[in-house]
């Protein structure tokens, strides 16, 4: 049966149903009820726990299980596409039958990413969480495109979606095998929105001429300076461009910002090197606060950019230190730092 979806849509129930009933919706009827079947399902599927199994997990059945799922997925997009996107559309009964085989294939997807244990990796198990997620979400929006141009030759909306479908089961074999790896996935993630958050402030560091102001829009030039400001250079604006107070808070920002860069390469070369695929907790916990080094450094960013709020800045530079220790604290203490007594 299909357990993870609605019980009303399981199979024996369903032909038990037709039998008593013979009346079948439309095809457009269908595709719309499983749409929001689909869609109902995606909240389940993200607090979704793992099935608790006394069995051995075998971690390469899992993978060629979730492969084939997704082989399957992607099969039953392309007869979608290729039965719904012209007309005459299938009848009720062909359309129930290629219905059902949509949620056969959904439902192994979900089944196979709950036989995932949790000792395998919290990390890991985001991954191929997501992974699902993608799958589910791109099914349900192949079908709503279908619904919304079944009379016209949906050529582009409709591969483009099949294609989300498409794109999210090939993805599935590239989802890193084990906990390391998945790590160091995240990790790498996180070094490249650090890196670009970085090489912004610099480049906004660089551009800012505080005479000049910040934005050099010519727009903003036309209007914004009359002539008496024109004289000294200075826009008649001054949200627009730091203060020499702003420029002195924002040479130490700028030294954090690059000394988070630096501390999460570090956390990541110390990962690749030293971590251990059975340490799978210690790996989690190191993940886990180094995704928060990145959204910390943006709001830092974002806090620069005038007009400055310095206490906002201090607020976000204090909050982005505290993280920043605890990271590097928590990789100290772990498996992947060398000696225990290293900074």
């Amino acid at each position: 049966g299909l357990s993870v979806l609605a019980g009303s849509q399981r199979e024996p129930a369903m032909a038990s149903s037709t039998a008593a009933v013979p009346f079948l919706a439309p095809p457009l009827e269908q595709l719309r009820h499983l749409a929001e079947e689909l869609r109902s399902l995606l909240p389940r599927v993200r607090v979704g726990e793992a099935q608790e199994t006394a069995e051995e997990f075998n971690r390469e059945m899992f993978w060629r299980r979730l492969n084939e799922a997704a082989v399957k997925v992607n099969g039953e997009a392309t007869v979608l596409t290729t039965h719904f996107s012209k007309l005459p559309w299938p009848s009720p009964q062909e359309t129930q039958r290629i219905c059902e085989q949509v949620r056969i294939a959904i439902e192994e997807i979900i089944i196979v990413y709950y036989s995932l244990p949790k000792d395998q990796g919290i990390t890991l198990r985001k991954l191929v969480r997501n992974a699902a997620l993608d799958i589910v979400d791109g099914m349900a929006q192949l079908l709503e495109v279908l619904l919304t141009a079944p009379s016209q030759s949906t050529e582009n909306g409709d591969l483009i979606s099949c294609n989300s479908v498409s794109v999210a089961c090939q993805q599935v074999p590239e989802i890193p095998k084990d906990n390391k790896a998945a790590a160091l996935l995240m990790l790498t993630k996180s070094v490249d929105f650090v890196k670009d958050a970085h090489e912004e402030m610099e480049q906004a560091v660089e551009e800012c001429d505080p005479y000049s102001g910040l934005l050099n829009d010519s727009e903003d030039n036309s209007d914004s300076h009359s002539d008496e400001d024109g004289v000294l250079g200075l826009p008649s604006n001054r949200d627009s461009y730091w203060s020499e107070e702003d420029q002195e808070l924002i040479i130490p920002c700028l030294a954090l910002v690059r000394a988070s860069r630096a501390s999460l390469k570090k956390i990541r070369i110390l990962v690749a090197e030293n971590g251990k695929k059975d340490e799978v907790a210690q790996l989690d916990d190191i993940v886990d606060i180094s995704d928060e080094i990145s959204p910390s450094v943006d709001d830092l960013v974002l806090s620069i950019y005038p007009p400055v709020c310095h206490l906002t800045v201090r607020i976000s530079s204090a909050k982005l230190v505290s993280v920043l220790i605890k990271a590097l604290e928590i990789t100290k203490a772990s498996h992947v730092s060398p000696h225990p007594g290293d900074s």
